[in-house]
């Protein structure tokens, strides 16, 4: 598991629409995290790759990502809310995949394959028109 310290998170709040009635127009609920992954010293380098790959078009031209939250209509719980979407990036970031293993067909499958084809073949080859043969 990766931390990430919240002095590497920089917050900022601002209005969001929807739902909320007058408290919506005069108090900054949503929150835009941004993280700088590129110059993050709390992430090993394959880990920063795989959190750059799978950040998408989260992720600036800086190499900053960018989570915006504004599900809940408190301040808090959207910051919450973004914090926990960049843990999510940063676990599936720090498992690294499974290598691939390449295999082979066996003889038998080869053999049903190639008996398919031969079936299929006969059938098509059936499709003549009547009297041709």
């Amino acid at each position: 598991m990766v931390e990430v310290p919240e002095s590497e998170m920089e917050f900022r709040f601002y209005r969001s629409g929807g739902p909320g009635g007058q408290n919506v127009n005069k108090v900054a609920t949503a929150v835009q995290l941004r993280f700088d992954a590129a110059g993050s010293p709390s992430l090993r380098d394959d880990v920063r790759a795989r959190l750059m790959r799978l950040a998408g078009s989260r992720l600036t031209t800086e190499g900053v990502i960018v989570i915006s939250a504004a599900r809940f209509r408190t301040q808090e719980r959207n910051r919450q809310d973004a914090i926990e979407r960049l843990r999510g990036l940063l676990e599936r970031a720090a498992t690294a995949p499974a290598k691939r293993v390449p295999t082979r067909p066996t003889r038998a499958s080869r053999e049903r394959r190639l008996e398919a084809k031969s079936r299929r073949a006969g059938v098509k080859s059936g499709r003549g028109k009547p009297g041709t043969e």
